[in-house]
């Protein structure tokens, strides 16, 4: 098991300082954020000093979260979709990390199930196969407010893409504010189809859309309408011994302190998951 850093809950700094942060606050490892990978690649940085600062830190990488707008299908788009994957992958690749979060959004809203399924799938597809060339597996993440919302749905695509590298990620809170999961579920699942576990909680409404996002997840575990012991115990009863990310999409606390939130939210994995008198693993 490895409690991991999320690279969304210390929103507001770089992939430096999240090693920094993530080894004297003492997690396993670092889930990092394409957007901030992508930024760090950009500014002419090499992948090989991100991966020996990980390495130095003794932390590994456990997921680069997202590969986003996974929908795309007009040519220009979708070309840009696969050259984004095949970077992402190669930056995987040199930091020695097994998983990519793969998301699709709102491009096929209004079309029938059995359509978005489809087209949903042959996307995966290809891409799973691009990871596959640097030894890289995708875990899906169904949006609360997108038409694949649902860990059903979502088992679904992984079955009609036909991959081994496809896999789920286990998200409280979009699973739960999707409103069609449960605990009972994801109790139910394959522990060898649960990639990561992202620990949130929040708030949910009917017609949930995007944009409510900010305001319905702005609370820490313990804080918000989810039953984290519940969907914990879910986790736990499949035999799933993988990572655990600390994920707090909160604007507001982003203005806090960042090294004090992720402290809290790794005292609140550890009370949750380990239980008070436990010993954080290595």
């Amino acid at each position: 098991m490895i409690i991991a850093q999320h690279g969304l809950t210390i929103m507001h700094c770089n992939c430096m300082t999240e090693v920094r942060i993530a080894k004297d606050l003492g997690y396993g490892g670092i889930e990092f954020l394409a957007a901030k990978l992508h930024r760090y690649l950009d500014m002419g940085y090499d992948i090989k000093m991100l991966a020996e600062a990980m390495k130095q830190a003794g932390l590994k990488t456990v997921c680069i979260n997202a590969l986003a707008d996974a929908d795309r299908l007009d040519t220009v788009e979708h070309s840009e979709l696969l050259a984004e994957c095949q970077r992402l992958s190669a930056a995987a690749e040199g930091l020695q990390c097994p998983t990519i979060q793969l998301v699709f959004r709102e491009r096929l809203q209004g079309r029938p199930w059995q359509e978005i399924r489809r087209l949903t799938a042959a996307n995966a597809a290809k891409l799973a196969d691009i990871g596959k060339t640097y030894g890289i597996r995708f875990q899906l993440e169904p949006l609360a407010w997108s038409p694949m919302h649902s860990l059903s749905q979502s088992l679904e695509v992984i079955e009609e893409a036909g991959r081994e590298n496809l896999g789920m990620v286990i998200d409280f809170w979009h699973l739960w504010a999707g409103g069609q999961t449960t605990p009972e579920e994801v109790a139910k699942l394959d522990k060898n189809m649960i990639y990561g576990v992202h620990f949130c909680d929040g708030k949910r409404k009917p017609d949930l859309k995007v944009s409510d996002e900010a305001e319905l997840r702005s609370f820490l575990p313990g804080e918000g309408d989810i039953d984290i012991k519940e969907w914990v115990d879910a986790v736990k009863s499949t035999g799933y011994d993988g990572s655990w990310s600390a994920e707090t999409y909160s604007p507001k606390h982003w203005e806090e302190d960042l090294y004090d939130l992720g402290k809290k939210c790794k005292e609140l994995m550890e009370k949750y998951i380990l239980g008070e008198n436990l010993v954080h693993p290595v």
